[in-house]
């Protein structure tokens, strides 16, 4: 049976990460409306992704006889200055989920839940790959200053991204 205080942190992880799924797809639309049709993909990739991780915690939580409630979800941005901007967002976004994880994982911890512990251990890897991901799209598009053949070029590798189901 689920801690209290634990359930609390894990349906509000719930939250963000239908929440993540909602500004990826916000994103998606944004790159749709620049042309970039790569873009667009990669990020709606991120968002199915992130749905699948809202589920892992769904499923976890019901698993360990909680109870899950959904919370509503705020309207994601929608205006970006540019793909680097956009980048740069979901970057700054991936290091906010990773605290909140962090911060379940020592509620965890505090309460001896173990369980818990284990499904954090691969949501903490996780994040390390969120993160590395959008860093090093920042990266290439600061290279290319965000615009002319490079970014086509990136824009092409990234509608080459392929659904990841984790």
């Amino acid at each position: 049976m689920l801690n209290a205080a634990v359930q609390e942190a894990l349906n509000h992880q719930i939250q963000h990460e239908l929440y993540s799924a909602y500004v990826y797809l916000s994103m998606s639309a944004y790159f749709e409306s620049a042309n970039l049709p790569g873009c667009a993909h990669w990020m709606r990739l991120q968002s199915q992704e992130e749905v699948a991780h809202a589920m892992k915690f769904f499923t976890f939580v019901n698993d360990r006889g909680g109870r899950v409630v959904l919370e509503a979800l705020a309207q994601p941005p929608v205006e970006f200055q540019s793909p680097l901007d956009v980048f740069q967002k979901a970057l700054e976004h991936e290091r906010k989920v990773s605290e909140s994880i962090y911060r379940i994982y020592d509620l965890a911890s505090k309460e001896k839940d173990y369980p818990t512990q284990v499904l954090l251990n691969w949501f903490v890897s996780e994040q390390v790959e969120e993160e590395q991901s959008a860093s090093a799209i920042v990266g290439l598009l600061e290279m290319c200053a965000g615009e002319g053949p490079a970014l086509i070029m990136l824009d092409r590798q990234l509608g080459a991204r392929e659904r990841d189901d984790h």
